[in-house]
């Protein structure tokens, strides 16, 4: 059984969160990871879903996931999230997409603070989103 190392909190007398996320990741001890924005970009480093959001927010939490197990860690380590829009419109889309894919990423239904940006652009005008994540390392 794995012990969990990252706790979510929502403190007595704050604000209901407005979405899937907390305010707080707690983490007693070790390491942390400081994962760079990611993108949606395949292995070859090829744009993924030019112009579509959906395919861009698959990608880009593949990106993520694959960096986290090349780090032994999964999810469930993560402590923050923060994601970056070019288009305040998809925000619905970032929404509902992270309704779906969370319950699958992570074991609890509580899931880790998300600081949520909209940008004038990011590296390539192609890209619609990108998350960068801090997380708990062994």
């Amino acid at each position: 059984m794995r012990v969990r190392k990252v706790e979510y909190l929502n403190p007595e007398g704050a604000c209901p969160v407005q979405g899937l996320y907390s305010h707080v990741g707690k983490v007693d001890s070790g390491p942390l990871l400081f994962i760079a924005g990611q993108l949606a970009v395949d292995a070859r480093g090829a744009v993924v879903g030019k112009l579509d959001f959906e395919a861009q927010f698959a990608q880009v939490f593949d990106n993520l996931g694959a960096v986290l197990k090349g780090l032994g860690a999964s999810f469930d380590d993560v402590v923050k999230f923060t994601t970056y829009l070019v288009h305040s419109q998809d925000i619905e889309k970032f929404m509902m997409a992270r309704a779906s894919l969370f319950p699958r990423l992570f074991q609890s239904a509580s899931y880790p603070p998300n600081t949520l940006l909209v940008v004038d652009r990011l590296v390539k005008e192609e890209f619609l989103i990108e998350v960068e994540a801090v997380a708990h390392g062994s």
